[in-house]
């Protein structure tokens, strides 16, 4: 990883993007967005934050977008909160701009990729990264190896019908607000100081969150499991009820093997923007 590489983290209404080098952030800057604005006038935005943390090093750029993805050709469709980006090359847009290899990818493969390279999954052949917060997003690890399937749709856990709705219904954070009135940070807060009615709201989420690592089972039967998102936070106060679920899979050799550990890189983001080119790089399945 001698390359120094872009990472770009494209938010709804925001940017950010760094510099990579051997492993770390060299150089970083975010900024707000127009989200309502035309197609040509957000691009300039991206142009010129990656013009305040470009240099002769710089080899490649990758970005991870909320939105559906044409890995292959580095399209973009129905950015999340930015109706302008119907439908965006920007693969193309920024390579014939910067003259160097760009990489696109959902935000949560980018996760997935990041902790491989970065984080908590190094060294494991076979991982998911799950992010949960505002959604519940997955990334597939294969062989040390991004796995996005034939239309960027390998991971998508959270559509999986769960219950009466699907995962992401009972997972994510608007789900504290809709069923209980209060906000999943304000119950994070609780928690910590050892609210019991706080700390039996993490319990049963981490009871349905157990349903969803045993779909995950045996749909990809990963060595590990990475938690990110805002709800990560919660971690240890749903990992018990969590595991009571896991420990049910009827295979219990590889629930026993698991491993199941929260994220701690909290720039995670854009280290796994830039992750894409170094996979990119390494990169010798077929698909």
């Amino acid at each position: 990883m001698e390359n120094a590489v872009i990472g770009i983290s494209f938010g709804g209404k925001t940017l950010v993007a760094g510099k990579v080098k051997n492993g770390r952030i060299e150089k970083s800057i975010s900024g707000k967005i127009n989200n309502k604005a035309p197609e040509d006038e957000i691009l300039s935005e991206v142009f010129k934050i990656i013009n305040e943390v470009k240099d002769n090093e710089v080899a490649g750029i990758g970005i991870g977008v909320p939105s559906l993805v044409d890995v292959e050709k580095g399209i973009v469709y129905r950015v999340h909160n930015i109706p302008s980006w119907h439908e965006v090359h920007i693969k193309d847009i920024l390579e014939d701009h910067f003259g160097v290899k760009v990489y696109v990818n959902n935000d949560a493969n980018c996760f997935a990729i990041g902790e491989t390279y970065f984080g908590k999954t190094a060294g494991y052949e076979n991982s998911v990264g799950l992010i949960i917060g505002a959604g519940v997003g997955a990334g597939i690890i294969f062989r040390g190896h991004l796995y996005s399937g034939t239309n960027c749709g390998a991971g998508e856990f959270g559509e999986i019908p769960f219950r009466n709705h699907n995962f992401e219904y009972y997972l994510n954070d608007t789900y504290f607000e809709y069923k209980y009135g209060v906000a999943a940070h304000t119950f994070l807060s609780r928690a910590r100081k050892k609210d019991k009615i706080a700390l039996a709201i993490f319990e049963n989420y981490g009871t349905n969150l157990g349903h969803l690592i045993k779909t995950i089972l045996f749909a990809v039967d990963p060595e590990i499991i990475v938690i990110g998102g805002p709800l990560s936070k919660a971690f240890p106060y749903f990992e018990k009820s969590m595991w009571e679920v896991v420990n049910t899979f009827p295979y219990k050799h590889a629930a026993g093997k698991l491993k199941i550990v929260a994220s701690e890189q909290d720039d995670i983001a854009v280290l796994g923007a830039a992750a894409l080119y170094y996979d990119a790089q390494n990169h010798h399945l077929k698909k």
